[in-house]
């Protein structure tokens, strides 16, 4: 009988213990906003190149590694990424896709004269980033998280309270762009035909728009 009536207590007083861990407390929930303009520092680029046949081909390969080479590109920058044989065409015709990246060293706008030649068949931008861009959106985030915290701070001191330990933390993704296009390709579209150049276009880096982060953070404080 003790037995049995001491481990009634025990489970009484454990069912005490958990129904008290149930009271919630009071709380605030904010939420903080950041945002930041990234300035682009690398541009990937696919084109391809032409020929009539494979020892052509291969001439205008060498070709595109020294104009590259000449204008601030490496070669390990440079990808293989396909190749092709129309064997429908007279002449059977080959074509060779590349995908390159230049940096701020680079000149941009040489690139594209250099390459206005016969036996280039498309340039066309694939991607304009930040080489950086994680550590950014890392600086970003954790400025929105400053924000709420700054928000609930300025609201419970209006109503004489304080705000106490983080009860939730919530990572909105309001806005993000990893990538970006020059101003100069909006009118030139994606796929610039080189050949069919009208006049003169600069793709420098000083004519490309920022890269847009925008974070935000909703949060739950404690009240004291």
């Amino acid at each position: 009988m003790k037995l049995r009536h001491f481990l009634l207590i025990g489970i009484f007083t454990l069912g005490s213990f958990a129904n008290a861990q149930e009271v919630k407390k009071n709380a605030i929930e904010v939420t903080g906003i950041a945002e930041m303009e990234v300035e682009p520092d690398e541009i990937i680029f696919n084109i391809g190149i032409k020929a009539d046949n494979k020892n052509d081909l291969a001439d205008n390969e060498k070709k595109l590694f020294e104009t590259l080479k000449n204008n601030g590109v490496k070669n390990e920058d440079i990808k293989f990424k396909s190749m092709y044989q129309n064997i429908y065409a007279k002449n059977g015709k080959f074509t060779k896709s590349y995908q390159f990246k230049a940096g701020t060293k680079a000149n941009i706008s040489k690139i594209f004269e250099d390459l206005n030649q016969k036996w280039v068949s498309n340039l066309n931008v694939a991607e304009v980033k930040n080489t950086k861009i994680a550590d950014f959106k890392k600086i970003v985030k954790i400025n929105a998280l400053k924000a709420a915290k700054e928000k609930a701070d300025y609201l419970l001191e209006s109503m004489g309270k304080k705000t106490g330990a983080p009860l939730e933390v919530i990572e909105i993704e309001d806005y993000t762009s990893d990538t970006v296009l020059p101003v100069a390709y909006k009118s030139s579209l994606r796929n610039v035909q080189l050949e069919a150049a009208d006049a003169p276009v600069d793709f420098s880096f000083d004519n490309i728009e920022n890269i847009k982060l925008k974070y935000s953070i909703k949060t739950r404080y404690e009240i004291l």
